[in-house]
């Protein structure tokens, strides 16, 4: 076995990607503050193909070198845009007919490993704060809650890791199994 280098990874130049398909998956994130997260989060919007990465409310936007050192330039790639409130973002994407799901502990809650996402739905997935997590006037708007399940003695995962299991998952779940 022998580690690849970059150069023969096959990934996409900046102008295919901008140009090619994406996935039907939105982003949506509520008040998360720190910009390494936003930057991981971008990050991982790249590789799995995102449409939109929407930073809403007090969440930190590019340009900022902060973002840049987590992001890598994805801050330039992934289609990101701010949206004042994540509660007014969350209500148009459902009128646009997106399914919400959060990421949080929620009464009711459905492990990720057990969410079918269909092919002929299109999802935004909303992540929260670092500490307090998704509003609940927010997840009063979800059609569900996705609870990633943990064994140890922590109560969460970090956003942007909880972030990119649960983008990994709706990926490739019933979209390309």
């Amino acid at each position: 076995m022998r580690k690849l280098r970059v150069e023969e990874m096959d990934r996409l130049s900046l102008e295919d990607f901008k140009s090619a398909t994406k996935n039907e998956l939105i982003i949506v994130l509520d008040d998360v503050r720190s910009m390494h997260n936003v930057g991981s989060i971008l990050r991982t919007a790249d590789a799995f193909l995102v449409k939109r990465v929407l930073l809403c409310g007090i969440t930190p936007r590019p340009p900022h070198r902060e973002i840049r050192k987590t992001a890598i330039g994805a801050e330039e790639s992934v289609d990101w845009r701010h949206e004042a409130s994540a509660l007014e973002a969350a209500s148009k994407l459902k009128a646009e007919g997106y399914q919400l799901l959060a990421v949080e502990q929620a009464e009711g809650s459905v492990s990720l490993q057990d969410f079918l996402p269909s092919v002929e739905e299109k999802y935004a997935l909303i992540v929260g704060h670092e500490i307090d997590g998704v509003k609940q006037e927010i997840i009063d708007l979800c059609d569900a809650c996705l609870e990633i399940p943990q064994f140890g003695t922590k109560h969460s995962l970090n956003v942007s890791v909880a972030t990119g299991i649960a983008m990994y998952q709706l990926t490739f779940r019933g979209k390309h199994s």
